[in-house]
């Protein structure tokens, strides 16, 4: 388990819909999967199997200074489009998987499972940010990336910060608990949730947490802040908001919620 200093400051998080979230750390603003299209069909896997539903809540213009993005995956229309793409030019960093480092190019970085990097901060001292396993759908590694490719998390910590844990699209319990063992408790975790499906892959498979295991991640990571997200805009979640509020609510952890 690392130890690192930890605060009882909140960790403002602004969320703008779908897998995009915006906060600062140590003083540098981070962007998690930037979605900014309009509602409608979009390719994935080959075929247009991803409908948006409703617009993002603010537009690139009104994001400010970004100096890291902070991104689960390229190939899914859902965690990056077409105005995040744009987005990446101006950004000076785009952490990523290491098969996203290469697709991207320019100031991608991809980072492996239990890769670090170090961040200066604004102030003097440094920030890490460390990449961390995230699987897309059931099963093992193997079979889960032949279908749905790679996936990160990441996990910020630094002297005084706050540990941060952003899960990225992860289905995995068993993933929660390797992080939880290496860097818990977690102050604020950003989970992916809203328990995605398509018949045609993994026979309905979850994709990602549903509501009951978003909430027993955030007990495994003793997260004492839980920001929601990636879990609406999108006709392929399954749960959304108020079920994911039931699942904290039935198991104790309802105070631990950013408001919507």
């Amino acid at each position: 388990m690392t130890s690192v200093g930890t605060t009882t400051e909140q960790l403002p998080v602004r969320l703008f819909g779908g897998p995009t979230a915006l906060f600062e750390y140590g003083g540098l603003r981070f962007l998690t999967d930037p979605t900014f299209d309009a509602p409608g069909d979009y390719q994935a896997l080959g075929r247009p199997l991803l409908t948006k539903t409703a617009p993002p809540s603010g537009s690139p213009a009104d994001l400010g200074r970004i100096d890291v993005v902070l991104l689960s995956h390229d190939e899914h229309a859902d965690n990056l489009d077409r105005a995040g793409r744009a987005l990446l030019a101006d950004v000076p960093l785009t952490l990523t998987t290491p098969g996203g480092g290469r697709r991207l190019g320019g100031t991608a970085r991809g980072l492996a499972n239990w890769e670090s990097v170090e961040l200066d901060r604004p102030g003097g001292g440094t920030v890490t940010v460390t990449g961390v396993p995230a699987l897309h759908g059931p099963g093992t590694r193997a079979e889960v990336e032949a279908v749905t490719g790679q996936v990160v998390g990441f996990v910020l910590t630094g002297d005084g910060l706050p540990t941060v844990y952003v899960s990225g699209d992860n289905a995995s319990l068993d993933v929660v608990r390797e992080i939880a063992d290496r860097f818990g408790p977690v102050d604020t975790a950003v989970l992916f949730a809203g328990a995605p499906r398509f018949p045609i892959l993994f026979d309905g498979g979850l994709l990602v947490l549903d509501s009951a295991q978003a909430a027993e991640a955030a007990r495994i990571l003793d997260a004492r802040r839980v920001v929601l997200v990636h879990h609406d805009s999108w006709a392929h979640f399954t749960e959304g908001r108020d079920q994911l509020v039931a699942a904290f609510t039935a198991a104790g952890l309802a105070d631990r919620l950013q408001p919507a």
